[in-house]
């Protein structure tokens, strides 16, 4: 099985290379995704495959090839997880650095989702058999609390209170440079990056309303120590509205210095705090975890010195 799209080039992209303007074309697949199907022959121009490098020409008759990705079971695995609360509608899990948390193309073992599965068997299927019971997501490197639904009538009510933002979500995070403000906000619209398409950005038109509410909790010279808390749920919201800033978070390869401080890799970003009503009778319910060791380590580094 496979998606088929066609493309006849318009003066406006006369000179472009054949993966820049299907990149264009495409804006949910990465340019390097395109530049994959383009040397598979998954591409035609004229009905000839190209390169990537081919300058389109006005009437260029584009044919682009996507398979379909195929249903994969996603299969319980033993792995432990550290449970914050759990009944029959909803678990509350600390999710640790580095850990995938439902299966997609690369990582298809060892995620969240696969662990639930082993420890639950049964979560919602709102989201599909890749991504049972996920209501909202974290990142790879960032570490903290996640709520995930048991069944579809509390995945259904969680994902209500977080479009209405009754849902609580508290970061600590650690950004570079010294912050001239005690608080602030930043109000800024986020979609994809202009030129790479598999990072986010602050854009002027397209994106999509993002708020990020921020405070200094501790200063050290180079670095500030932060808490955060999020108004909107965009991805990598945090990390792009403090880049814009000028402030990108320590150990942020993607948004910001290509040398990681401290030897980290991956951002230094904490998923403090979660509260959120219980889904079935309306109780309101809050819990915090703590930082993990690797970045405790890192904050009695910088209070040492």
């Amino acid at each position: 099985m496979q998606k088929i799209s066609y493309h006849r080039v318009g003066e406006e992209n006369a000179g472009e290379r054949l993966d820049v303007f299907l990149a264009k074309e495409n804006p949910d697949l990465s340019r390097s995704h395109i530049q994959r199907l383009i040397a598979e022959q998954q591409v035609t121009v004229n009905g000839e495959p190209a390169r990537s490098s081919y300058r389109v020409k006005p009437g260029d008759e584009v044919v682009l090839k996507i398979p379909l990705p195929r249903e994969l079971e996603v299969v319980p695995e033993n792995i432990p997880l550290d449970i914050y609360y759990e009944d029959a509608d909803v678990v509350v899990v600390n999710k640790p650095r580095g850990m995938v948390v439902h299966p997609a193309e690369g990582n298809y073992s060892g995620t969240l989702v696969n662990a639930l599965l082993f420890h639950c068997r049964d979560l919602s299927g709102v989201n599909g058999i890749m991504r049972p019971g996920i209501v909202h997501r974290l990142d790879k490197d960032t570490s903290g609390l996640i709520m995930v639904a048991k069944n579809d009538f509390a995945h259904l009510e969680l994902a209500r209170q977080l479009k209405d933002r009754r849902v609580t979500r508290r970061y600590t995070a650690l950004a570079h440079g010294n912050f001239k403000e005690d608080r602030g906000t930043v109000d800024a619209p986020i979609g994809r990056h202009s030129r790479d398409r598999q990072r986010m950005a602050v854009v002027g038109r397209g994106g999509r309303h993002a708020v990020t509410h921020y405070e200094v909790r501790e200063r050290f010279g180079q670095y500030t120590l932060l808490e955060l808390k999020l108004e909107t749920g965009r991805t990598h919201q945090i990390r792009v509205h403090m880049a814009y800033l000028g402030h990108p978070l320590v150990g942020d390869l993607k948004y910001g210095p290509a040398r990681p401080h401290f030897g980290l890799q991956g951002q230094f970003l904490h998923a403090a705090t979660l509260g959120f009503h219980h889904p079935r009778w309306g109780e309101y319910l809050e819990f915090t975890a703590p930082l993990p060791g690797e970045l405790v380590d890192i904050l009695a580094r910088l209070r040492q010195d």
